[in-house]
């Protein structure tokens, strides 16, 4: 693979060296637009990629521009002249613009939308006015609504004449007088009907909608359940204010998911390989002094029964193993509830049939893996307490992980809290804490038969 792009970097260089425009041209229609734009993205000479840029038309400009990642599309940005930018931007979707815009200095932004024409000015503005993460941040305007009196001979040719500057079609949104959606109609359905009838016979009526200002997490979820193409944003009134995209929603999820992941590592979603050393100090210091504090508190734990750790040294070695068995337990129950509350497929009535499950799974789990653990220590010590105190502590600390791994995530979001930033510190303090507690304090117990 990484030979293939070579391949294609040589191939583009070669071109850009020669100037030649044409030749560029079967270069960029040969491949999909994407695999263009990661192709640019290896050119780090700013020169070079300055004399590509010329050499391009500016409808080949605007998809380069809305394929590329964001920081790419900010360093072409700052090749280009407000002139030609402008020019790109009419190639362009309204929420591709939004989402450069939004990156620009303020000035140049200020400029930029400036030199607009008025009515786009209206647009991007109003679009640059919502939270980047909300339905109105994502949404764009770029969509079919057609007046619902309109016949199907009368859409058909509405479709046709603002077709090309929409991003989908296959949906058409039925609006009355004042623009409130009333309906939709399928585009198959709208060339299946006779020509004589009206929209409004055809449509389908109430249609799901969403509110510019709700976070574009829950719009994903809205998506995903009633498995739509596109999603109306509306305002209080019911007025048709834009549409989300599937597309948009994939990258939604993926954000998503990516974000979640990392914060559960204890990282910023923002952070990247290219983020200043001070910003990623500030990033991930303090979840790291967090964990110090959590070790701390494990290592007391331990320090208490330091007097029969050092009558039986076997204990230093199994305890690790109890420990560690409880927090990887501990992460697989805390995942799963993680994942269903991000999807919103679990309410608080619901978790009472699930959460005995997970008490009777850790301790099948727990009796399982801590038999295990149990007949290997006895034999490699000698010592059958040992093995039995062992297959108790297993199965104890089992049952904290599958409880603390399920109870976590659901009282984190009960506070309003992001389950997947803070779960993973909580659980693996719990399965460490109480697991040394339970496995040294039956070893301080069972002393006396411990040592021979």
């Amino acid at each position: 693979m990484d030979e293939e792009k070579e391949k294609e970097e040589l191939e583009l260089r070669q071109i850009i060296d020669a100037s030649d425009s044409r030749r560029l041209a079967e270069y960029i229609d040969g491949r999909e637009a994407i695999d263009f734009a990661q192709t640019v993205s290896l050119i780090d000479d700013d020169d070079i990629l300055r004399h590509l840029l010329m050499l391009m038309d500016d409808d080949e400009l605007a998809a380069l521009m809305e394929e590329s990642e964001d920081k790419m599309r900010l360093r072409i940005a700052r090749l280009l002249n407000d002139h030609r930018l402008l020019v790109a931007f009419e190639y362009m979707q309204k929420d591709d613009i939004v989402d450069m815009l939004g990156d620009f200095p303020i000035g140049r932004r200020k400029k930029v939308i400036n030199l607009m024409k008025a009515d786009d000015q209206r647009v991007i503005n109003k679009l640059l006015d919502y939270p980047e993460d909300s339905a109105g941040g994502i949404m764009t305007t770029e969509y079919i609504a057609l007046k619902y009196n309109l016949t199907i001979l009368d859409s058909l040719r509405k479709i046709q004449e603002i077709g090309p500057k929409t991003e989908v079609i296959e949906t058409i949104y039925v609006i009355d007088d004042r623009r409130r959606l009333i309906g939709w109609v399928d585009l198959r359905d709208l060339l299946s009907a006779p020509k004589e009838t009206v929209l409004k016979n055809i449509m389908e009526e109430n249609p799901i909608t969403v509110y510019p200002e709700i976070d574009q997490e829950e719009t994903a979820r809205i998506v995903r359940k009633y498995d739509l193409m596109s999603l109306p944003v509306v305002s209080r009134s019911n007025q048709i204010l834009g549409i989300i995209t599937v597309d948009d929603i994939i990258d939604v999820i993926v954000d998503e998911y990516d974000e979640d992941m990392l914060q559960m590592a204890g990282v910023s979603g923002e952070e990247s390989l290219d983020t200043t050393l001070k910003e990623s100090v500030r990033f991930r210091l303090p979840w790291l002094m967090v964990n110090l504090a959590t070790a701390f508190l494990a290592s007391f734990t331990v320090k208490i029964f330091q007097g029969t750790i050092e009558q039986v040294v076997a204990l230093s070695a199994i305890m690790t193993i109890v420990s560690g068995m409880g927090g990887n337990a501990g992460s697989q129950t805390m995942s799963i509830l993680v994942r269903q509350l991000a999807q919103g497929d679990l309410s608080f009535k619901q978790v009472i049939k699930p959460f005995r499950k997970e008490i009777m799974l850790s301790l099948i789990d727990g009796g399982s893996t801590g038999l295990v653990t149990a007949v290997i220590v006895s034999a490699v010590y000698g010592n059958i307490y040992l093995g039995i105190i062992t297959l108790v502590a297993m199965i104890g600390n089992m049952l904290v992980s599958g409880i603390f791994g399920f109870l976590v995530p659901l009282v984190l979001k009960k506070c309003k809290a992001d389950p997947a930033v803070a779960s993973s510190i909580f659980v693996t303090t719990a399965t460490d804490v109480l697991g040394f507690f339970i496995f040294l304090g039956l070893a301080n117990v069972f002393l006396p038969f411990l040592i021979k």
